[in-house]
């Protein structure tokens, strides 16, 4: 079994600061693509930021320049670095990731979290 667990998420002020955590564990070969997502109340899941294996990453052109994401490969472990939060930002992250779970298969399986909340307000 693999499981991510999401930690970090809370009520911030606007202009504030957040660092979300997301931590595969289980039965784990290798980590492909991680991901973060976003859901506000009565919106689609929207892709936030992306990294790849080898560090390259990707942003929503919403949080390009206030956002980062990060990876720490040994602890199986991708970051959301969140600057200069704005109410816009207030929704459930979730965090996903392809796995493979074995050194004889190429096929990885794209596990999700379970969401944290973060709320942007005064």
């Amino acid at each position: 079994q693999v499981q991510l667990v999401e930690s970090g998420g809370g009520l911030v002020q606007p202009g504030g600061s957040l660092r979300l955590s997301c931590a595969a564990s289980g039965s784990i070969f290798s980590i492909d693509a991680m991901r973060w997502y976003r859901q506000a109340p009565g919106e689609e899941r929207d892709l936030v930021a992306v990294i790849t294996s080898g560090g390259t990453t990707n942003y929503a052109d919403s949080v390009k320049g206030r956002f980062t994401i990060s990876r720490d490969n040994a602890k199986n472990t991708v970051y959301l670095q969140m600057n200069s939060l704005i109410p816009e930002d207030t929704a459930v992250y979730y965090c996903n990731a392809d796995i493979r779970r074995n050194s004889w298969s190429s096929t990885s399986f794209r596990y999700w979290g379970q969401g944290t909340q973060v709320t942007v307000s005064s």
